[in-house]
C-alpha cells in the first residue's frame, strides 16, 4: 500500500512549521500549514485531510481545546500532538481525549516520516475494511430490495425514468434513462445499476442537496432510517465518484454535505 496523504500542520512556530512541511513534502506528502488553532480548524472545515500534527502550547486557542473541537467535528481524524518534555502530562491527557499519538520536541525528521507513514498505512487498511463492509451491506440491501419487489415492483428511480424524457442532462453528464447508460462529455461511463439509480435521483434534484433517506427511497423504493441510509449510500457514492471525477478525493461534481446528504453540481 502507498502511504501518500494530505497533512495539516498546526503550530505557531514558523521555523518548525516550515521545516516540518519541507521534510514531509520531500517524503511525498501533500502539506498545508496553519499558524494557530482557529486557522487550522477553518482549514479542516473547508478541506479534507488524512492526518493533523498539532502543537499543544499555542497562543489563542490551546492545542487541547483544538483537539476537542476536532473530535466533535471530525471524529475519525488522526491527530498527533507535539509536546516538550514539561508538557508530557498534557500529552497523556490528549491521548485520553482521542489523540492518535504524541511526539516530543525537538522533532527528528526520520521519526516524523516514519510515524506519518505508519499512521497513513493503518488508515488505508481500515478504510479498505470499511469499503468492503459497505459493499457487503450494499449487497444485502439489494437482496432486501429484490425480496420486496412483489410489494413495490419498480424502484422510484425507474418509475421516474420511464415517465420522463429519455435523456437527462446536467452539464457534461448525460443519463440515458432507457438504456441506463451514463456519458461524460464524449466518454461512455460504466456504472452498476444501483449506482445509476442513485445518480439519477441526484441529477433530478441537482443542484439541491438530497438527504440520505430520500436518496434511498427514490433510488431503491424502500425506507430505512437515516443512519442505515447513510451507510448504504457510501459505497455507491464512492463508485460514482471513481467513475465521474478526475480526482475522487477532490470532487468537482458530487459533494457530501456532512451529516445531511449529497448534491450534484454539474451545470
Amino acid at each position: 500500500m502507498t502511504s501518500t496523504g494530505k497533512i495539516l500542520i498546526i503550530d505557531d512556530e514558523q521555523a518548525l512549521r516550515q521545516t516540518l512541511a519541507r521534510v514531509l513534502q520531500q517524503a511525498g506528502f501533500e502539506v498545508t500549514t496553519a499558524e494557530h488553532g482557529e486557522q487550522g480548524l477553518a482549514f479542516l472545515q473547508a478541506n479534507e485531510f488524512d492526518l493533523v500534527y498539532l502543537d499543544i502550547r499555542m497562543p489563542g486557542l490551546p492545542g487541547l481545546d483544538v483537539l476537542d473541537v476536532m473530535r466533535t467535528r471530525h471524529p475519525g481524524m488522526a491527530v498527533v500532538l507535539f509536546t516538550a518534555q514539561p508538557d508530557l502530562n498534557s500529552a497523556v491527557e490528549a491521548l485520553r481525549r482521542g489523540a492518535t499519538d504524541y511526539l516530543l520536541k525537538p522533532l527528528k525528521p526520520e521519526a516524523i516520516i516514519e510515524r506519518t507513514r505508519a499512521i497513513l498505512t493503518t488508515q488505508q487498511k481500515e478504510r479498505r475494511r470499511r469499503e468492503i463492509q459497505l459493499q457487503i451491506e450494499a449487497l444485502q440491501a439489494e437482496l432486501k430490495s429484490l425480496d420486496s419487489e412483489e410489494r413495490d415492483p419498480q424502484p422510484a428511480a425507474l418509475q421516474i425514468a420511464q415517465s420522463s424524457e429519455r435523456y437527462l442532462k446536467r452539464g457534461p453528464l448525460v443519463l440515458d434513462t432507457f438504456t441506463r447508460r451514463l456519458s461524460l462529455g464524449e466518454n461512455s461511463i460504466s456504472l452498476t445499476p444501483t449506482a445509476f439509480d442513485f445518480l439519477l435521483v441526484l441529477a433530478r434534484h441537482a443542484p439541491d442537496v438530497v438527504d440520505y433517506q430520500t436518496l434511498v427511497t427514490e433510488a431503491q423504493g424502500y425506507q430505512i432510517d437515516a443512519r442505515e441510509a447513510q451507510e448504504l449510500i457510501k459505497w455507491h457514492i464512492h463508485h460514482i465518484r471513481q467513475a465521474i471525477e478526475t480526482d475522487p478525493r477532490n470532487p468537482v461534481y458530487l459533494f457530501n454535505v456532512r451529516g445531511v446528504g449529497y448534491r450534484l453540481v454539474a451545470d
